[in-house]
């Protein structure tokens, strides 16, 4: 097996059950031609958040990590009508070509973009009483990690699903000597996630056009 393998299979997968529709296909071409770096959602990792939103029933949905906003419309999408959907982004850029991404896709009356640190964002909301999300996607910087399953579950329910992505590292998860914050945010993140009481939770290993990765679902099982 290799990526390339990995990324046809992808392609026929995606062109069948995922197709790019308009406002899809621009997010991705302004964010690249932005200088983003290529480290969204694939196509039909996309389709599975908006399945996933569908599936739970969500009506309200947090989203930590914008980028340039292509998981966000997915997710957005995946909202009955009336929902709503914050997103977190740190980096002014990327803001602002989400911002324009979102609007395109006709989501702006849906979407709550707030630009700053998720973690001097997520009190905000916590003190402004926003919350319990029906749905929650961590996507942001893997250091963070932790802290962000902290606020997630804070801003939970009995009922509310959590999903973190980029959980796999292309393997590097196991390396018990590795001292790259990304890999040992994860790791810390999981084993918070393992020793939770109010939490049921699996984790899931992809390949694909984005390489060897995998997510983690956290199901809150508990009120918080």
């Amino acid at each position: 097996m290799s990526q390339k393998q990995w990324t046809a299979v992808d392609r026929y997968f995606t062109d069948l059950l995922a197709p790019a529709d308009p406002a899809l296909a621009k997010a991705l071409k302004t964010s690249a031609a932005a200088g983003l770096p290529p480290i969204n959602v694939s196509p039909n990792q996309g389709k599975l958040l908006m399945l996933l939103a569908r599936l739970q029933g969500a009506r309200s949905i947090l989203e930590i990590g914008t980028l340039g906003g292509y998981s966000t419309i997915w997710l957005a999408r995946g909202l009955p009508p009336g929902g709503r959907l914050v997103t977190l982004e740190a980096e002014a850029r990327h803001a602002e070509v989400a911002r324009a991404n979102i609007a395109d896709a006709g989501l702006a009356d849906i979407v709550e973009l707030r630009l700053g640190p998720a973690l001097d964002t997520l009190p905000k909301l916590a003190a402004e009483g926003r919350g319990p999300f029906d749905l929650i996607f961590i996507d942001a910087d893997k250091p963070n990690n932790p802290d962000y399953f902290a606020w997630a579950l804070q801003l939970s329910r009995r009922g509310s699903l959590i999903i973190a992505d980029n959980v796999v590292r292309s393997g590097e998860i196991i390396d018990r000597s590795s001292r790259d914050p990304g890999i040992l945010g994860v790791r810390r993140f999981s084993e918070l996630v393992a020793a939770e009481p109010r939490v049921a939770a699996t984790a899931i290993q992809t390949v694909g056009s984005k390489g060897y990765d995998g997510f983690a679902m956290v199901l809150v099982v508990a009120d918080p």
